[in-house]
């Protein structure tokens, strides 16, 4: 049981690091997200994958930051609100149901909203040190 438990954690890494990938390039999907979970499942059931993610150039700052400080680089901050902006443009021009077409669009805006209130990787420590 415990090598079957492993194998479906590492196949959930991979597949949410292969939704991850996708989400670069495909709005509405999320990259971040999916990076993470990737990191949590590969953590329980393969280190070394998990830690490849970590030390990835493109993926592995984000990560970490988030993991160390519960913080969102800048440049993660600017391209998530760019992608969300795009997906409620989409979803403004293609959905008809009124209803459903608000209630996205504010899921959106909020999320947007939570994203852009994160701090900042490095901020928490600056206030840290300014309290003592």
């Amino acid at each position: 049981m415990h090598s079957l438990r492993r194998a479906l954690y590492i196949v959930l890494a991979w597949i949410s690091f292969a939704l991850g990938v996708v989400g670069m390039f495909v709005p509405l999907m999320p990259t971040t997200c999916f990076m993470l979970l990737a990191v949590w499942a590969a953590s329980r059931g393969s280190p070394r994958f998990a830690l490849w993610i970590r030390e990835h150039p493109r993926f592995g700052p984000t990560v970490m930051a988030w993991e160390g400080e519960r913080a969102i680089p800048r440049h993660a901050k600017w391209i998530a609100s760019l992608m969300l902006a795009l997906s409620i443009l989409v979803l403004l021009m293609t959905l008809s149901l009124v209803w459903l077409k608000l209630m996205l669009v504010a899921g959106l805006a909020l999320l947007g909203l939570w994203i852009v209130t994160r701090p900042e990787p490095g901020s928490t420590a600056a206030v840290r040190l300014v309290r003592r």
